[in-house]
């Protein structure tokens, strides 16, 4: 009798000690709203390679979660080989399946420090613009050639040449194998597949993936739904969003947007807005045009609400920006010198939005400024190779749109409203 009851408590013992506690994954609860930033290149500062800084990067986890933020928008990694104008370095993936393992142990890394703060990333794992490869180094390596890029070609035809994308099986089955190998990876600081790992908000289909034409606006939803449905296939437990900017990105066609959120793979709507890139207002004259910039977002972010009510999903303003109050690099002076009045203006009617949404209960949730700079100091107008990152990808001038660590009225704006969140 005593045998039989030793083995009945050894048997519990052992249930107890390997049963594992419940993980919670991130979902849209009736109280998540938040401010968060996009913080692209924090995969590149989390490795120990060309680029890294470890001891940067925890600085800029801790300044950013003494602000209240806990959601980063991180690009996955770059693709293609280095040397090119205007893209992002040190690149993950050179060529189809061959890997950066430095670079991979960063985005681990990240996703390990995350963990101990208990922050969230959004990993965007492609993209339709050149500065980490996308759309167009696919589209080159399943052609075989080179792809002619915006600083060679200029924007309206490389837009133009990557609606290509849509109809080449090709490239997207290069796509599907990344999405593969990255969504079926394991941590080698937590052990945790990334199927299981909390700290991971939502997968990303891609920065700002367009149809770049309406003549290939059906397969561009079926690429959209198709990637979706693998993601989840890979990974049932965490969410899984577009990444795109919305109406806009969807050549002005609300049907379009409305089409590409609906799948039920999809767990909610994204929207960047862009005052300054989209000719809002004027550089020339920001006091005397932030209040159109304002007015005209706020009806961008209104036609969204309407496509969330009808879908019964939330809305992420996940990209927005605006420059400083001098919008241009001036005799090689530092942007970090001006001032962000106009900047903070057009922050806090975002902010706004989102405090009276969670007061009422509404559909929009969250944003992500763009982007964090933190503790960097811009070195050149455009960035090159050794210089810090900033919240400014390289094609742009860099401090155009960086929140840095000085900017405190910005940051100020930016703990006050996690604070009426949480």
């Amino acid at each position: 009798m005593k045998k039989l009851l030793y083995i009945a408590i050894a048997l519990l013992l052992f249930a107890s000690c390997s049963r594992k506690e419940p993980v919670e994954y991130a979902r849209f609860t009736d109280s998540t709203y938040y401010v968060g930033t996009n913080f692209w290149y924090g995969a590149i500062l989390a490795s120990t390679g060309v680029g890294g800084d470890r001891e940067r990067l925890s600085c800029e986890l801790d300044a950013m979660q003494a602000v209240g933020i806990n959601n980063l928008r991180v690009l996955v990694g770059a693709d293609g080989l280095p040397g090119v104008e205007a893209k992002v370095e040190p690149v993950l993936q050179p060529e189809p399946g061959v890997y950066n393992d430095t670079i991979l142990d960063g985005l681990d890394y990240l996703l390990a420090e995350l963990g101990k703060r208990q922050m969230y990333a959004v990993l965007f794992l492609n993209n339709s613009w050149e500065w980490s490869g996308g759309y167009s180094q696919y589209l080159g390596w399943a052609k075989n050639m080179h792809w002619p890029t915006p600083q060679e070609v200029g924007y309206s035809k490389y837009m133009s040449s990557c609606a290509e994308w849509s109809r080449c099986r090709e490239a997207q089955e290069l796509f599907y194998n990344h999405v593969r190998f990255i969504v079926g990876r394991t941590n080698r600081y937590t052990g945790k597949p990334y199927r299981e790992d909390p700290a991971i908000f939502s997968w990303q289909i891609g920065n700002e993936p367009r149809a770049f034409s309406m003549d290939v606006a059906e397969p561009f939803a079926e690429w959209i739904h198709e990637s979706a449905k693998l993601i989840k296939k890979l990974d049932p437990n965490h969410m899984v969003s577009t990444g795109s900017e919305g109406i806009w990105g969807c050549e002005g066609d609300s049907a379009l947007c409305r089409l590409i959120h609906s799948f039920p793979e999809i767990d909610y709507v994204t929207c960047h807005i862009w005052p300054f890139n989209w000719r809002w207002m004027d550089p020339e004259d920001m006091a005397g045009t932030i209040d159109q910039a304002i007015e005209n977002s706020n009806d961008y972010i209104r036609r969204h609400l309407e496509i969330c009510e009808d879908l019964q999903k939330p809305l992420v303003i996940e990209e927005f920006g605006f420059p400083r109050d001098i919008a241009t690099w001036a005799d090689g002076t530092c942007r970090m010198q001006t001032p962000v009045t106009n900047r903070d203006l057009y922050y806090a009617s975002v902010f706004n939005a989102i405090v009276e949404s969670h007061t009422e209960g509404g559909w929009l949730r969250g944003c992500n400024f763009w982007g964090w700079g933190g503790n960097a100091l811009p070195q050149h107008q455009q960035w090159l190779p050794g210089d810090p990152y900033t919240g400014d990808p390289a094609q742009e001038d860099q401090g155009l749109n960086s929140v840095f660590s000085q900017d405190e009225t910005t940051i100020s704006l930016i703990s006050d409203c996690n604070r009426q969140l949480h």
